[in-house]
């Protein structure tokens, strides 16, 4: 019988994240997958903004920046025609030091966790998987299934499913998984070829009857097809190949095909779980939510479900917190889920519709209004924060207080440059953070000193008011960087109200 702090079924990117979050902070983890080895095909391609800056705490960003590929542009086309350029570049500008669409494999993604994970002592358990498990008083007992054939007991303080749509975890948590599925089928391809819309950005063709997305995933000459499947082929779903789906969208954007690496069908599912906890099982990405791939949101996600989890899950096991503050990790991140299917459920609905008025709106009107809309600054920032997932906010949490400036409890931090520096650099070592624009008290200082909260302070500059932060004000940063309370007073007194509040020791 083996025992760890945390047990994490499944290797996909979530797991592997939350394994080297929670190694960092000091928690033994034991990861085990069913699969025998990482992901060989690309499945999710898109590293949203709000990654990247969390990645910074785990020394990861900067390898995914050099490996994948930075997209500039969207470019719309209907009925063979290229209508319109979305330029991608100054659309985040100022708001975040990542403001473009990076595009980075799901299977280089693996490879580059698992690497850093070995490197660190922590190996995958290939083709080992979760038999079942039941919850016994202070800990999990599991029962594994082994590589070797063999069935052994695991007990861990908790286990956290990562296993993706079809999580067993889930299933033995007894947790139901509404939603539905689509009708639509699609086909996903990777190619290598060339041609106008091979040209290293994002092409998308709204067609009357099929619709064809193009992702770049090197400066030419390499995409990802993503496309419906219409008609009687859509029956053949078993034995379709790449030469069975429509040519229509594919001659439409004149792309000439030379090499076909990868090909497969899928559905779409649009799903949420009842509860993201039980006791002392938790989900995590996948297990917990799955959505169309409108805007690639999906493994970014489930990443920053690892990145909330992992903190809390360190605090209470070094006993610096009680167990309900594992309660905030459902409210926080059940509600960004269901806002997120619900999203990308009505955008998904508008790019796939039948009939005539669709396809009048995909063809005609969009193109025309799409481009004039991204002219206008409110709506590019909307647009670029939705998607990078830097709107993301916990004020509703039970964990965010106060507000200074335009900030809140719960906010991401804006992020400002002053002097070729950002406030965004990652602690000493993980933890909790309190950030002063202007000028710190000496006993703030004491008090950071005496509890191992590290202290920033920036000079105040104009920059930090038109980012709307308040000047000498107290910002409490979370161990995940999220804004926990905000005041502008600057009273030591309001810092151990808070910790006393929650009942965290920080």
């Amino acid at each position: 019988m083996t025992q760890v702090d945390v047990l994490i079924v499944g290797a996909g990117p979530s797991g592997l994240v939350l394994a080297l979050w929670l190694n960092k902070l000091g928690v033994k983890v034991r990861l085990i997958d069913k699969t025998t080895e990482p992901g060989t095909t690309s499945r999710a391609l898109a590293v949203q903004a709000r990654t990247l800056e969390l990645y910074r705490q785990l020394d990861l960003t900067d390898a995914v920046l050099e490996q994948g590929y930075r997209t500039t542009a969207i470019n719309l086309w209907t009925e063979g025609r290229h209508r319109a350029r979305i330029s991608l570049e100054a659309v985040g500008a100022g708001l975040t030091r990542y403001p473009v669409l990076h595009i980075y494999p799901q299977d280089q993604h693996e490879r580059l966790l698992v690497a850093r994970l070995e490197a660190q002592g922590i190996g995958v358990e290939r083709k080992t998987e979760l038999a079942g498990f039941e919850e016994r008083g202070d800990h999990v007992l599991a029962r594994i299934q082994t590589a070797g054939g063999q069935c052994e007991e695991c007990t861990a303080s908790f286990i956290i499913g990562c296993d993706g749509a079809h999580s067993t975890v889930r299933k033995v948590m007894g947790i139901g998984f509404p939603g539905g599925t689509y009708p639509h089928l699609f086909y996903v391809a990777d190619i290598e070829g060339a041609g106008p819309a091979m040209n290293g950005e994002l092409n998308v063709d709204l067609d009357e009857s099929d619709i064809l997305a193009v992702f770049p995933m090197a400066e030419a000459g390499r995409a990802r097809l993503v496309g419906t499947v219409r008609d009687e082929r859509a029956e053949r779903e078993q034995t379709l190949q790449f030469g069975d789906v429509s040519s229509r969208a594919i001659g439409n954007l004149r792309i000439e095909v030379r090499k076909v690496n990868w090909f497969s069908t899928y559905h779409v599912h649009h799903r949420v779980a009842e509860h993201f906890r039980r006791g002392r099982a938790f989900l995590v990405g996948d297990a917990g939510h799955i959505h169309s791939p409108v805007g690639g949101q999906g493994m970014n996600t489930g990443i920053g479900d690892a990145f909330n989890l992992g903190w809390k899950l360190a605090a209470v096991l070094r006993g610096r917190a009680p167990d309900r503050l594992l309660d905030s990790y459902e409210a926080e991140r059940i509600a960004f889920a269901q806002k997120l299917v619900a999203t990308t459920d009505r955008v998904f609905s508008f790019v796939s519709a039948n009939g005539p008025v669709a396809d009048i709106v995909r063809t005609r009107i969009a193109p025309l209004v799409m481009p004039l809309m991204a002219k206008l600054p409110m709506v590019r920032e909307f647009l670029f924060r939705t998607v990078s997932q830097t709107v993301l906010n916990y004020r509703d949490s039970p964990l965010s207080k106060g507000a200074a400036g335009q900030v809140h409890g719960g906010d991401r931090l804006p992020w400002v440059v002053v002097n070729g520096s950002d406030n965004f650099a990652p602690p000493n070592s993980p933890g909790w953070q309190v950030h002063v624009y202007g000028q710190a008290s000496g006993a703030l200082a004491e008090w950071c000193h005496a509890r191992g909260v590290q202290l920033r302070v920036f000079a105040w500059s104009e920059a930090y008011q038109l980012a709307g932060l308040a000047r000498d004000a107290i910002y409490l940063l979370r161990p995940d960087t999220y804004v926990a309370l905000a005041d502008s007073g600057g009273a030591i007194r309001i810092l151990d109200e808070y910790f006393g509040a929650i009942g965290v020791r920080s």
